[in-house]
């Protein structure tokens, strides 16, 4: 039997086996460290082969990519001066792979297949944590929490976060209808109760200020694109005054508090402060790519001891800018921060002049949510993690040209007086 090319690679006809290597992918990336190799390896199979159905079209003119790939060719360059080059080496070229994979995924699936997919994906990883999840004890804020199949209940509440945002995409963003709507429904109910069970306070800010901005936004696209320009201004300083003020007056302790927790945050104002004195010894380029958190390295191994991580690994400074800062100095933040700055606001700046783009709005409030996460998480600068993938997957959807009819101009609003 041949299978027809435009089945595997184009946006327009391949959604069952895109949405199915989205669902793989996803599940992948929650439970890889249970599966082990075996599950990585049937990551690549869903994305690398598509490279052999017609090259040219996967991978495309890889000069629009250059400013995506930046972090991870900085990061295979950290090897020469990585204080452990052998892990530095291995663990910078699955970060570039796993770049090439979201990219080739940007180029050959559709938003809206991300979305369901995704949905699909999500949904097994929820069901699959309830079903053989347990609840952990924090000895840092003395408490129990649920931390499904997961070793942590922020990773739990970051697929649960993630699982209510595509569920919110696509009722009210793609107009989902029938079979979909109830499995986006679905999602959505049972992604609100494992994080209220995870009580992880990071993933719940960040997912309500995420649909607090896109409700905002859905609002604003229907005016016109200069009122929507003037709007945009007056809501950013309107925002940073609000903040500016919530955190003078204590609202960030009061909310901490609704969590149980306090305005350290748990150690993490602590850890922050081992970090900045880490990267203070190296502060241009670093220690190399994941080579501060290695065994038998002693500031790791202190760090590892005071935070009870008697695993010794998958810990980090829970924040992105630091961590980069720690491992690849002042050139990696900079290459990092063009990353993360430019996706949010390309897509905005797409936003503005549309009338309809359900696409750009979909993958806008993504990239919001992950440049929420970065500043107490460390979602998208590893392999093999949903953060990485879907960040990249829309800087991949921001650098390709907008085809024709994507989006159009959006209408005046019009006041007549009756007659």
């Amino acid at each position: 039997m041949k299978i027809a090319k435009a089945a595997l690679i184009s946006p327009d006809r391949n959604f069952w086996y895109g949405a199915l290597a989205v669902a793989l992918s996803i599940f992948v990336f929650a439970y890889s460290s249970r599966f082990g190799q075996a599950s990585i390896m049937a990551f690549y199979a869903c994305w690398l082969p598509l490279i052999l159905v017609d090259y040219r079209r996967v991978l495309g003119d890889y000069r629009r990519f250059l400013w995506i790939i930046a972090f991870a060719v900085l990061a295979c360059l950290s090897v020469f001066w990585s204080a452990a080059p052998g892990v530095t080496a291995r663990a910078a070229l699955q970060l570039l792979s796993h770049i090439v994979c979201a990219l080739i995924a940007a180029r050959t699936v559709s938003v809206r297949t991300l979305n369901l997919g995704a949905l699909v994906g999500i949904l097994a990883v929820v069901l699959f944590s309830v079903a053989f999840g347990q609840y952990n004890y924090d000895p840092l804020d003395g408490t129990y929490s649920f931390v499904g199949a997961f070793g942590s209940k922020n990773q739990l509440g970051l697929f649960s976060s993630l699982g209510i945002y595509f569920a919110f995409t696509a009722i009210l963003v793609l107009h989902e209808r029938g079979p979909w709507r109830l499995l986006a429904l679905a999602c959505g109910v049972l992604c609100v109760y494992t994080l209220h069970a995870a009580q992880s306070a990071t993933s719940v800010l960040a997912i309500a200020a995420t649909l607090a901005l896109m409700v905002c936004l859905k609002l604003a696209m229907l005016f016109s694109p200069k009122t929507r320009k003037a709007a945009l201004v007056v809501g950013v300083t309107l925002a940073l005054v609000a903040v500016f003020a919530a955190l003078n007056l204590g609202a960030a302790d009061l909310v901490l508090g609704a969590f149980g927790k306090d305005s350290t945050l748990t150690g993490r104002t602590y850890l922050w402060s081992q970090g900045w004195a880490a990267a203070a010894e190296t502060p241009y380029f670093g220690v190399g790519y994941q080579a501060y958190w290695v065994q038998g390295f002693s500031e790791a191994e202190r760090l590892w001891d005071e935070f009870y991580i008697g695993t010794r690994s998958g810990f980090h400074f829970h924040n992105t800018y630091i961590e980069v800062l720690v491992e690849m100095g002042a050139f990696g933040l900079a290459a990092l921060a063009l990353l993360m700055l430019r996706v949010p606001f390309g897509l905005l700046l797409r936003l503005v002049d549309a009338r309809r783009d359900p696409a750009t709005f979909t993958l806008f409030g993504i990239a919001v949510m992950f440049l929420i996460r970065s500043f107490v998480e460390v979602d998208v600068i590893n392999p093999y993690v949903v953060g990485s993938f879907l960040i990249y997957y829309a800087a991949g959807q921001l650098a390709l040209p907008q085809r024709a009819g994507q989006s159009e101009p959006a209408p005046r609003l019009v006041l007549r007086n009756a007659t």
